[in-house]
């Protein structure tokens, strides 16, 4: 049932479209397409205080290397503690240039050439590159799909569980939108323990849920201390431009190790304006999150009668985080590559196609919603207009 949050009076701007072409933007500069929707950053201005903190810096007319103050480790610390009642200490941090980067790291110093990894799909498609460019083979715990949600198959993980020493969670889970329960992440943490696994939790989506809905940490949920926390606040204050994030590790073993390769891979070093943006963000901009999370809530609503309303052909897959939505276009009998080019050539509107995230995920197209009202509701018109252009829409309509 469709919560009602009240969007008068509102003190930030999400509503002003922000041009950014000629930026060197990877989302709107790399591809010539008119609505760019699939690398995952949004198209709103950043908040505030963010802004202000990071001109203060530029005013600065020297910009050397930089180290990583404390106050930076406190602002994450503080904020989980508020936010979560997940309580980090600084001697369980490291700083890095960001999750992937740490990931990366991670998977040279714990696993060993030629080793499986295990990951749950379909899913992020980053997690694929970053196993087998790293010379490890992918081993996939395949999610499964029932009545337009996800579960996981746990006789299918414990079995898979046992051929590895690696497993990389993803929570709130990427393409899926879907918060772990507390329950399910700790039969995982238990069937970890059982195969004596690490297990990398990536939670940079964290912040971003539907309002009055929290995430549940992995480490709170439970006590297997074999496990490796990614956190930043790129997703959630739209800095990913700035490279920063932390890892939070208990095990000392496995913390030395890690420390050891991120610094081997030169991924210890911090942005000169990293730190002030990282700052700003977790200290002054929690209020700005708060009204972002309505609005991409808004968002998703519109998607969802749109889609009922014009285009019931395509479901979208229930979720409750992250600003991705996972579209169900099974009934099309379409790939999804096929249909993400088709879309581009013909309306200019660039989806992700769901094969990239899994073979499992061929069905779907994963659309990112974080920008104006005016940019969706213009998206959402050139996928009903690219839909009727393959004659697929008439053909299935009248069957649902």
């Amino acid at each position: 049932m469709r919560k009602e949050f009240t969007m008068k009076n509102t003190k930030y701007d999400f509503e002003t479209l922000v041009s950014r072409k000629n930026t060197n933007s990877l989302k709107w500069d790399l591809f010539d397409d008119d609505l760019p929707m699939w690398v995952a950053d949004m198209d709103f201005k950043v908040a505030p205080a963010i802004e202000n903190a990071i001109q203060k810096r530029a005013n600065h007319p020297v910009y050397g290397y930089s180290i990583v103050p404390d106050e930076l480790f406190k602002s994450y610390i503080n904020w989980w503690d508020l936010h979560y009642d997940f309580k980090m200490s600084k001697e369980n941090m490291l700083y890095s240039a960001g999750v992937m980067p740490s990931i990366s790291s991670m998977i040279r110093c714990l696993s060993d050439v030629g080793d499986e990894i295990l990951i749950q799909t379909p899913v992020y498609h980053v997690f694929f590159y970053v196993i087998e460019e790293n010379n490890r083979k992918v081993l996939q715990n395949q999610l499964i799909y029932e009545n337009g949600c996800y579960k996981i198959d746990f006789e299918d993980l414990d079995e898979k569980l046992s051929k590895v020493n690696l497993m990389i969670l993803c929570n709130p889970h990427n393409p899926i939108g879907k918060i772990w329960s507390g329950d399910d992440l700790n039969r995982i943490g238990e069937l970890c323990r059982k195969h004596d696994v690490i297990l990398i939790s990536d939670e940079i989506h964290c912040d971003l849920t539907d309002p009055d809905v929290k995430y549940n940490p992995f480490e709170k949920s439970s006590d297997y201390d074999k496990c490796i926390t990614c956190l930043s606040p790129s997703k959630s204050f739209n800095i990913a431009g700035f490279q920063s994030s932390i890892v939070h590790i208990k095990n000392k073993e496995i913390f030395e190790k890690v420390k050891t390769q991120i610094h081997i891979d030169n991924s210890d070093s911090c942005n000169v304006f990293a730190s002030s943006a990282v700052i700003a963000a977790y200290n002054e901009s929690g209020e700005w999150l708060d009204e972002l999370k309505k609005v991409i809530y808004e968002n998703k609503q519109t998607v969802q009668d749109y889609l009922a309303k014009e285009l019931p052909v395509i479901k979208l897959v229930s979720c409750d985080a992250t600003y991705l939505l996972w579209l169900d276009c099974s009934k099309l009998n379409v790939s999804s590559k096929v249909l993400s080019e088709f879309l581009r050539t013909n309306q200019g509107l660039f989806l992700s196609p769901g094969i990239d995230f899994g073979e499992n995920g061929d069905n779907f197209l994963r659309m990112n919603i974080a920008c104006p009202k005016t940019v969706l509701d213009d998206a959402l018109a050139r996928l009903k207009a690219g839909i009727i252009m393959l004659n697929i829409f008439d053909k299935n309509f009248s069957k649902l």
